[in-house]
């Protein structure tokens, strides 16, 4: 079974070129490489502000698709915000996985409480399980991160995606990739994701445990949000 796998911040599904919320963009990216199951980054959730809205739920409607939102925090202490996942598939079972935050901050960056989504989605011929997440900015966030990924990926069958907010070469994805095949090896070149009208990074990633066959992997040059998504073909 063929998979298209699209891992995307969207940035709250703000056009990254009118500057107002743009479902139908989102929508139609999503449409326009064929992706079956999407991973998304920065989404609101219904709030009490009148801009926080079921973002996760609303691209699912105008595709077709199912839809989990999984909660970071609360903006302003009502307005849910984190990740997201669609999926041409039934989702069987999701969970939110909190990453704990850094007990002392040793960094003077920003910090933001961040989770793990965990689905498991009932594909033609199999099972599999998704991970997505948004990594924090500093070093101590990211190595929380690392080890909560760690802790709810599956042996097999398990796809992990997100904006990790690193580079390839940083150090703190080593126990990741010591488990896990990162799908960027079979870019046909070096492509980058942020920012998406000229990017000149790479922090968007797709994972996959070494039992799936990864056929394809891109970033295309669809600029919708400020990250250009990231997609992998797989079969299971």
């Amino acid at each position: 079974m063929e998979l298209r796998i699209m891992s995307f911040n969207t940035q709250h599904c703000l056009n990254f070129l009118t500057r107002k919320i743009d479902f139908d963009s989102v929508a139609d990216a999503v449409r326009g490489v064929g992706a079956h199951i999407v991973g998304l980054n920065e989404m609101r959730g219904a709030g009490t502000d009148p801009e926080y809205t079921a973002q996760t739920e609303i691209l699912a409607e105008k595709l077709g698709y199912y839809s989990f939102f999984a909660k970071a925090i609360d903006v302003k202490g009502s307005n849910p915000y984190g990740n997201g996942l669609l999926s041409k598939y039934p989702i069987l079972s999701a969970e939110v996985i909190p990453i704990p935050d850094p007990v002392i901050r040793a960094y003077n960056g920003y910090y933001e409480s961040r989770c793990v989504l965990k689905a498991r989605i009932d594909v033609p011929g199999g099972i599999v399980t998704v991970l997505v997440s948004h990594f924090g900015l500093n070093p101590d966030e990211q190595k929380n991160a690392v080890e909560t990924v760690i802790g709810a990926m599956d042996a097999r069958s398990c796809i992990f995606m997100g904006d990790l907010n690193v580079t390839p070469e940083d150090s703190v994805l080593l126990p990741i990739r010591d488990k896990l095949f990162d799908t960027a090896e079979l870019f046909g070149g070096k492509l980058l994701s942020f920012p998406s009208d000229e990017p000149d990074r790479k922090i968007d990633y797709i994972f996959t445990t070494r039992d799936v066959s990864v056929t394809e992997a891109d970033i295309p040059e669809i600029v919708v949000s400020d990250h250009r998504p990231h997609l992998a073909v797989i079969h299971i």
